[in-house]
């Protein structure tokens, strides 16, 4: 029984560290990547090519997906735990 509430409250702490850490890169990856679809809908109206090398948005935009996969990560451990207190008797 103690292990079952240890479980559950370090899967209720994991699952929130990892909502806190990914929540602000989320958003800011959404953020940028819409813009990134903004400048294609220009440039595609304007009649340019877009270059598609790699810039410093996209860039970011990798080190943003990459930190708000690890904060998902988190809190699927977090989950696992809960389901974890929950199955052992």
């Amino acid at each position: 029984m103690i292990i079952n509430i240890v479980l559950w409250i370090a899967g209720i702490a994991l699952i929130a560290v990892g909502y806190q850490r990914g929540r602000g890169p989320w958003a800011r990856y959404q953020a940028l990547r819409e813009q990134d679809a903004n400048a294609s809908r220009y440039n595609a109206w304007r009649g340019g090519i877009r270059d598609d090398s790699t810039t410093g948005a996209s860039v970011a935009m990798a080190i943003l997906r990459r930190q708000a996969q690890r904060a998902a990560g988190i809190g699927f451990a977090g989950i696992v735990l809960v389901v974890l207190g929950f199955l052992i008797k």
